[in-house]
């Protein structure tokens, strides 16, 4: 199954980046992007000198601390030292913790979230593997629901308009947007850079394609964002460049001019929605006392009042879609724009028409505004977790910092659950939680953390045990996805790193020391995985009479077609057309513009109905830039920061803080310098990079530079690389959905003219015999 497809050149691949051929030249690898795909991601050059980087995870390793004092709460300094030792006693020490932390504690003790996205590999799944083994061995652990990108609007969605997921994948297209739309209105963008990365892998990247289509065809792009990047440049579109956090304030003009001009579509609003009479009463001052008037948004977002009553006008001309990006809603309140967007969007009455009404997350990743395939994509069966302990994802440090504390979620008041042991699989906290100094302090707590991965990142450098992991060329795997059209043979093109296993060979070595080797493997070798995990496509296929070759023949050529599902606009369609019999998953079954059950929860910072809440950390004197923290251009978040074109995008090592030259002129700061931004709860170093694309009083700091604290300084060390999330606030989007808000913080920023300190991130820590 390793040998090389000597047709083509190389053997088949895929990341989440994009569909390729790699070939083992000269030792390192050589990647050829898919022929098919239209616009190849740059991202696949980060593979270049990344499989025996420095960087990588050699051999186990255990905390020397803990191996010569044991398990408890420790301060766990990131350069370590840590002791190599042999696979049989890392496993033999991590076995006999796992079974003691859940003997006195049960599955509870144990967190196991490990939040991350590893490989595009459906078999080889970092989550999906720790999952089935901690299921198997101790009937579950602690989890964590929702995600970084989408926490607010995960939980916020189902109660006002439908699931998360089927909005943004099963909704509006590409191709309808191509055929129909007249209008984008897309708050937050859909930035090619986002959507060049698909969960599983993407084999063609459309979207340039696409959205050049729909503006020769004569489609109207505007882009709401304090960064013109967040659209392509070669579509035409009208860069309105908003105060961070104030979408909310123009959308709610918008709908005030619509109601105020009589333009809103009352049919579509009696039939579909519920609510609109107490949301038009707010937006008429009645409740605050403020009219939601343009002149009274142009003094929070800056765009002109005239402006925004052309574009309420221009909305109910024609087809018009709503676009709200996962940016947005990863801000304080961040339930709010996407709420509002959906009040917009019923109010011009074109939810479900092909290429209108509202689109959540499309150009976010590259598996929106596309046709799902309508074969089975195979993923491995986790079992069932009985605990019932959970945590939104982005309150691990509250959780570890307050065992047993409660807190409000999603109209419920929980408790933290007392964890004892960490156990993170291919993730890093390091680059996507806020504050990082307050991270470091919450993981100081456990009695044990457990990191299993390829490279030293900061969640392996915050760990006790240390379980090298292989890349996923190092292994095979089967790469799909539901919106893409190729299912992939992933195969192996290097033996693996220095004594480097297999995730799921880690842990069926952990399984038959615990005494569950039967249950989690079920006697299967990876390729009887594999083979069993394709049976049910070739399967799937041949029921509908499409192509179904053997594995052999699938394996041999490296690629197979899968058949796509119809362009059919989703649930939301199918509403339109009869509001009756289906009816939505909301308990009014309608879109609810007012929602009783969010009202009644009582929580002041998400009310029963969109509502403008301003920050409450706005820029200050002290503090006076607004820094946007979105995902980076040159990797997959911090997979691979080491790569080569990660690092060729980089200046003097620094990650690129991006800022207009009016701000840079007024700071003495000039293109190519480096910059310390900082604020109450850390700093960091960059490299500054002016640029008119930004918005005056922003500066842009993309996440994923691997943080780098300055081992000179012991409190809020400086994070000498250009991590951004050493600046961000640790705090949820509100009592609702308890989200992530690492894209808005404010920030001071002056030149830094001292001596450079040295990047040491991708270096191992140290070593003691």
């Amino acid at each position: 199954m390793h040998e090389p497809d000597a047709a083509a050149g190389g053997v088949s691949h895929s990341a989440h980046w994009g569909t390729f051929r790699a070939d083992w030249v000269d030792g390192d690898v050589a990647v050829t992007p898919y022929p098919g795909d239209p616009a190849p991601s740059p991202i696949l050059g980060n593979f270049r000198g990344a499989l025996r980087h420095k960087a990588r995870i050699l051999r186990p390793a255990i905390r020397k601390d803990w191996l010569d004092n044991g398990p408890g709460p420790r301060e766990r300094g990131l350069d370590g030292p840590f002791v190599e030792v042999e696979w049989d006693t890392a496993l033999d020490l991590l076995a006999r913790e796992l079974k003691r932390e859940t003997d006195a504690g049960g599955p509870a003790a144990i967190y196991g979230g490990s939040y991350g996205w590893a490989s595009a590999g459906r078999f080889h799944h970092a989550q999906s593997q720790i999952h089935r083994f901690l299921n198997t061995a101790f009937g579950g652990y602690t989890r964590s629901v929702n995600s970084y990108s989408a926490g607010a609007s995960s939980v916020l969605l189902p109660h006002v308009i439908g699931p998360f997921e089927l909005l943004s994948r099963h909704n509006v297209t590409w191709e309808q947007i191509a055929s129909h739309t007249d209008m984008v209105l897309a708050f937050g963008g859909m930035a090619i850079k986002n959507s060049m990365i698909g969960n599983g892998g993407v084999s063609e990247h459309i979207e340039p394609d696409a959205m050049r289509a729909a503006a020769a065809r004569g489609t109207r792009f505007h882009l709401f964002s304090p960064l013109r990047s967040d659209l392509p440049d070669d579509i035409g579109a009208t860069w309105h460049p908003l105060a961070p956090m104030s979408d909310t304030a123009l959308m709610l003009a918008l709908a005030h001019t619509l109601y105020e001009e009589d333009l809103h579509d009352a049919d579509f609003l009696r039939t579909y929605t519920v609510g609109f009479d107490v949301f038009a009463k707010y937006l008429a001052a009645e409740g605050d006392g403020v009219a939601k008037t343009p002149e009274w948004a142009a003094s929070i977002c800056g765009l002109d009042p005239d402006t925004i009553r052309a574009l309420a006008r221009q909305m109910v001309e024609g087809r018009t879609l709503i676009a709200v990006s996962h940016s947005l809603q990863r801000s304080e309140f961040g339930e709010q724009p996407v709420w509002a967007a959906v009040a917009l969007a019923s109010m011009v009455g074109q939810i479900g028409l092909p290429g209108g009404g509202f689109h959540y997350a499309l150009g976010a990743m590259g598996h929106t505004g596309r046709r799902a395939v309508s074969a089975e994509i195979p993923t491995l069966a986790q079992g069932t977790n009985t605990a019932e302990a959970f945590i939104p994802v982005a309150r691990i440090s509250d959780m570890l910092l307050n065992p047993g504390a409660a807190y409000d979620y999603n109209g419920r008041i929980l408790a933290y659950p007392d964890v004892k042991l960490v156990y993170w699989c291919g993730g890093n906290p390091f680059h996507h939680h806020q504050d990082l100094n307050r991270l470091r302090q919450a993981f100081a707590r456990p009695n044990t953390i457990v990191a299993q991965d390829f490279a030293w990142t900061g969640m392996a450098r915050a760990a006790d045990i240390v379980l090298p992991a292989t890349m996923s060329l190092e292994r095979d795997d089967i790469g799909a996805t539901r919106t893409d059209p190729l299912l992939v043979a992933m195969k192996r093109v290097a033996e693996p790193v220095g004594e480097a296993r297999d995730d799921y060979a880690i842990f069926c070595g952990l399984a038959e020391r615990l005494g569950i080797g039967e249950a989690f493997s079920e006697g299967r070798t990876v390729d009887d995985w594999l083979r069993a995990f394709y049976e049910r496509t070739r399967q799937s296929l041949a029921d509908q009479g499409a192509e179904a070759p053997t594995f052999e023949e699938f394996w041999e050529r490296g690629s197979l077609a899968l058949p796509l599902g119809p362009d059919d606009g989703g649930f939301l369609r199918a509403f339109r057309e009869d509001p009756i019999a289906r009816r939505l998953t909301t308990a009014s079954g309608k879109i609810e513009i007012y929602c009783a059950t969010i009202a009644s929860f009582g929580y002041e910072d998400c009310p029963g109905h969109p509502t403008y809440l301003p920050s409450t950390e706005p820029p200050s004197e002290a503090f006076p830039l607004t820094m946007v923290a979105n995902a980076p251009a040159t990797r997959l978040h911090s997979q691979l920061d080491f790569g080569a074109y990660s690092q060729d995008n980089k200046v003097k090592g620094r990650e690129v803080a991006r800022l207009n030259p009016a701000d840079a002129a007024s700071l003495g700061v000039g293109d190519g310098d480096i910059v310390r931004l900082y604020n109450a709860r850390g700093s960091c170093l960059a490299a500054a990079r002016l640029s008119e694309d930004v918005a005056p009083g922003v500066i842009h700091l993309p996440t994923g530079a691997w943080y780098d604290p300055d081992p000179a300084e012991s409190d809020r060390p400086t994070c000498v690389h250009g991590n951004p999330n050493v600046l961000t606030r640790d705090i949820g989007t509100s009592r609702l959905a308890q989200g992530c808000i690492g894209q808005i913080t404010s920030v001071a920023c002056v030149r830094y003219d001292g001596p450079l300190p040295p990047i040491r991130a991708f270096s191992p820590p140290t070593f003691a015999t």
